[in-house]
């Protein structure tokens, strides 16, 4: 969602600055692993619903362990221990026990990151630390709400009546902005959106995102559910706008602790958490569109 300063020598008034294109980004690695992530997931989804599950977890999981990894590295003492259990207890127990499960689990999980604290165990032992514990405490829940509370919510769509075909349409609607923003800001992209956050995102990235969401959406919806081309657009252009912030939100996160990706495990794309950023925070607004537009 970006576009690129060119450099050119200016004279008399100066030109408004640009936002800068997409620059280090490995961009054929990029839609390799984009491919091949997504043929993991259509594959799961229509193989094997309980593979999708898997799937899930194992990338909620590991991305957990990106952010308490990123979060240490700034002297806070976020355990790993209760995000990860939270993690296997809240994603399963989702597609398996409904809304019920995933609040109680959600809930246990947030208590067991108080105790962890309260206890001192925070992965750091023996060190001495001033952080107040009220930010250790806030990290780890951060950790669990940002991550498997928020993937809980496909769960549930996958749970549901024609389960795979909601999850897919989430899917393809975050895909859609992503790659609708992107091609826009390379193509466009003149008036940074949030320079101060991500130097990167346009306003024109964030028109082309809305632009391919909503005709994603008008096209998805009817062919995959059978829901109304119009509630489609809106789904579309509400899936767009959540799927930005989520995408602002975690690259506010990532200036704050002074680093560019969460991980390195996915050439093109950063960490797990740098491709699940604009999926988590969709998920649930996703699922209760859908419960709307076509109820199970």
């Amino acid at each position: 969602m970006t576009g690129e300063t060119t450099g050119t020598p200016t004279t008399g008034t100066p030109h408004p600055p640009r936002a800068p294109r997409r620059a280090g980004r490995n961009l054929p690695a990029a839609i390799g692993i984009g491919v091949g992530l997504g043929a993991v997931v259509v594959a799961s989804l229509f193989i094997r619903r309980e593979a999708f599950v898997v799937f899930t977890s194992v990338a909620v999981l590991y991305g957990c362990v990106e952010v308490v990894r990123a979060f240490r590295a700034r002297h806070l003492r976020v355990p790993v221990l209760p995000p990860v259990a939270g993690t296997l207890a809240m994603v399963p127990g989702a597609y398996l026990g409904g809304g019920e499960t995933l609040f109680v689990a959600y809930a246990l999980t947030v208590f067991a990151v108080i105790v962890y604290r309260l206890l001192g165990d925070g992965g750091d032992h023996g060190a001495v630390t001033t952080v107040p514990a009220v930010r250790d405490v806030a990290g780890g829940i951060f950790i669990v709400s940002y991550g498997p509370l928020l993937a809980g919510f496909a769960m549930l769509m996958l749970a549901a009546d024609q389960g795979p075909w909601r999850v897919l349409v989430f899917v393809i609607l975050v895909v859609a902005s992503d790659v609708g923003g992107y091609a826009a800001g390379v193509l466009w992209g003149k008036h940074p959106m949030a320079p101060s956050v991500s130097p990167k995102k346009s306003w024109e990235g964030t028109a082309g995102s809305v632009v391919v969401g909503a005709l994603a959406g008008a096209i998805a919806l009817p062919l995959a559910l059978g829901g109304p081309w119009w509630g489609g657009v809106l789904l579309g252009v509400v899936t767009v706008a959540v799927a930005i912030l989520g995408d602002l939100s975690e690259s506010m996160l990532k200036r704050d602790l002074g680093i560019k990706d969460m991980g390195t495990l996915l050439p093109g794309h950063g960490g797990v958490m740098d491709r699940l950023d604009s999926l988590l925070p969709a998920a649930p607004v996703v699922y209760l569109l859908l419960l709307w537009l076509v109820p199970a």
